[in-house]
């Protein structure tokens, strides 16, 4: 893997970070708001899930280079 592939993936890799912290953020305070007469955790949660998805992401992302697929296995 060149360095140049290797920085867009960790580009992809902040940017989903971003998105999903930010997406779980938003809904642990609607939720917190609305549902749960403003406790803590629904933040805490909902923040948790979303950096939790994004460091999944990134991970099968980065070892996709090193792992091999099962059509290429048969070949």
């Amino acid at each position: 893997m060149s360095e140049k592939e290797l920085g867009k993936k960790w580009d992809r890799c902040l940017a989903d970070g971003a998105i999903k912290l930010g997406t779980g953020l938003g809904l642990g305070i609607v939720f917190s708001v609305l549902f749960f007469k403003r406790h803590t955790w629904p933040i805490s949660f909902g923040s948790g899930t979303g950096l939790g998805m994004a460091y999944a992401n990134c991970q099968n992302d980065l070892r996709s280079f090193y792992m091999q697929h099962s059509s290429e296995k048969e070949q």
